[in-house]
């Protein structure tokens, strides 16, 4: 292996840099770098066989990129990932009162919500005075998108003569 490396500079400084991205993807938990490592395999080949610098690039550049095409969407059917809810989207739905009027034009309004209290914004953009009862629609940064709960009309009961 050392007269390989010996009379092919290229050769080396391709298989060092394998041997680098290969070390970089054990180093991390996630794939990142296993493309471009046989990438950088193949252009040790082309160098090891003599083709020109440019050559070697084309190699490195082709390989990796097919086998980025190739591999993520069998990674991705393989490793499913789940989007894991905050505690603050558990809040989503929760319903609580309005304890200052919101005004999303000034910029105000406050809502208690699962016992704490939350910067507080209209969905629809619509003045909600204090004491109203809102639910959460979503969460903005730090702040609740609320809408005012609707409340069922009750209709009189018939009297009775």
């Amino acid at each position: 292996m050392a007269e390989l490396f010996s009379e092919n500079w290229q050769a080396l400084l391709w298989f060092l840099a394998a041997l680098g991205l290969l070390v970089a993807e054990i180093a991390t938990v996630q794939l990142v770098s296993v493309w471009f490592c046989l990438g950088a395999v193949a252009a040790t080949m082309a160098a090891v066989w003599g083709w020109s610098g440019t050559n070697q690039l084309l190699v490195f550049f082709v390989v990796s990129a097919v086998a980025l095409a190739v591999t993520r969407p069998l990674v991705g059917r393989v490793l499913h990932f789940r989007k894991t809810p905050t505690n603050a989207d558990s809040i989503i739905g929760m319903s609580g009162p309005v304890l200052e009027a919101i005004d999303n034009t000034a910029q105000t309004g406050r809502a208690r919500v699962n016992g704490l209290d939350w910067t507080a914004r209209s969905v629809t953009g619509e003045a909600i005075p204090q004491g109203t009862t809102v639910t959460v629609e979503a969460i903005e940064g730090v702040k609740l998108m609320v809408r005012p709960v609707q409340t069922a009309v009750k209709e009189p009961a018939d009297s009775v003569v």
